[in-house]
């Protein structure tokens, strides 16, 4: 993919130390925590998730068809992936392989993936898979998307802690499932010196379409999404309410 996509390409990368981040509550609600993924040991991230209830895998399947008990098991297989880590690969790409085939009903997705108004809601990449889901890995940075529905923004980054940050934002289009979007500038932080932003030359006044990147989304909840990318490899997020480097 281009240049805005580096990060998220949707396909395995190389596994590295990983290290769980120090995770903390709203001050204005309350919500149970899970636990995610950090960059490297040297890396203090605090991610607060938010969470609908003592027990994950209870979220009401709205976006089914007809409910499913195999699609129910592979949806609680996933948040258990993004809540431990340790879940088996192999789970895993069955249990993404299983909301795939299901074609849930995705009337509902857009509103909540991206929010009922701005700036919408914020999701941490947990696992990434190959084409065709021949093989996948736990994605080995703090990557986080925003989606705004209201105002149809999305802003893409990777956290590095103390060394910095880099992110992109842009516009999207959605239709049924498929999410397609333009990014318009990139943001990179160094260190303790201020963002650079830097404009990718997309600014003109035109609606994604095909020709662009997109996400065709499979399953959508408070808790976790899925989707597939452009280049063909599917990855799932867990919802977060934010990321700060310390």
């Amino acid at each position: 993919m281009a240049l805005q996509m580096m990060w998220l390409q949707l396909q395995p990368t190389p596994s590295s130390t990983w290290a769980a981040p120090r995770l903390t509550l709203s001050k204005t609600n309350q919500w149970n925590l899970c636990r995610l993924p950090s960059l490297t040991t040297f890396t203090k991230l605090r991610a607060s998730v938010e969470d609908t209830g003592n027990d994950t895998s209870s979220t009401p399947l709205l976006q089914l068809h007809q409910p499913n008990q195999e699609v129910e098991e592979g949806i609680k297989v996933l948040k258990n992936a993004a809540k431990t880590r340790k879940v088996d690969k192999n789970k895993v790409l069955t249990a993404l392989s299983t909301i795939e085939k299901a074609k849930l009903d995705p009337s509902k997705f857009l509103e909540t993936l991206g929010g009922s108004k701005s700036p919408g809601k914020t999701w941490m990449l947990i696992f990434t898979a190959e084409k065709k889901l021949k093989g996948g890995r736990y994605f080995p940075l703090t990557a986080v998307q925003r989606f705004d529905a209201e105002a149809k923004r999305i802003e893409n980054g990777v956290y590095l802690g103390p060394l910095g940050s880099l992110s992109f934002e842009g516009r999207f289009s959605w239709k049924n499932r498929k999410l397609a979007f333009i990014f318009e500038c990139i943001r990179i932080k160094l260190g303790p010196f201020s963002p650079l932003q830097v404009s990718l030359g997309n600014q003109e006044n035109r609606e994604p379409n095909n020709k662009d990147p997109f996400f065709i989304w499979f399953y959508v909840d408070e808790e976790i999404a899925v989707a597939r990318g452009r280049s063909g490899g599917t990855a799932f997020w867990c919802r977060c309410r934010r990321v700060t480097s310390t």
